[in-house]
């Protein structure tokens, strides 16, 4: 009789997300050990500009707004996730730091969620794994960086003008 392998959907969930590209099966069900599942409704909020953040966000299905709030209090999108993004993963490198955006359900979506006190606790079980997290983290940044680097570089001299 031929066994047929059962996906857990965390695991295909992260192995679907670049950050966890270089993982292992066997790092991505460490990692998946202590991640939670999610549903939320359309239109729902899973953070908001300014709460403290303490979770990083794989979408397994659906799709999510990433917004900030203008002088006048309306949400401005920035851009829309899909299948297999990941977002506020900052806040596993920063506890206590403040999101910078908000992030709504576009429609119903399923998310991973990685909660920085589970991360910590791993970190003390599982350091390699861990490492391998935070390397690519910083290396998403990094890149994102680089890539918005004349955009970064227009707003820092117009607020330096501002304020002179």
């Amino acid at each position: 009789m031929l066994a047929l392998a059962v996906v857990h959907p965390i695991v295909d969930a992260l192995a679907r997300c670049a950050l966890f590209k270089d993982f292992s099966p066997t790092g991505l069900e460490i990692v998946a050990a202590i991640a939670q599942e999610r549903v939320v409704p359309q239109g729902a909020s899973i953070f908001v500009e300014n709460m403290v953040g303490d979770s990083l966000y794989v979408l397994a299905d659906g799709y999510v707004r990433i917004c900030l709030r203008d002088a006048n209090g309306r949400d401005r999108a920035l851009g829309v996730l899909g299948e297999g993004d990941h977002f506020g993963e900052l806040s596993l490198l920063t506890p206590g730091a403040t999101r910078v955006v908000s992030a709504i359900a576009e429609t119903e979506a399923r998310i991973v969620e990685i909660r920085q006190k589970d991360f910590a606790r791993l970190q003390a079980k599982k350091p390699q794994a861990c490492l391998k997290l935070i390397l690519a983290i910083a290396a998403g940044f990094g890149r994102n960086l680089s890539e918005n680097r004349e955009t970064l570089r227009s707003l820092l001299l117009s607020a330096a003008f501002r304020s002179s």
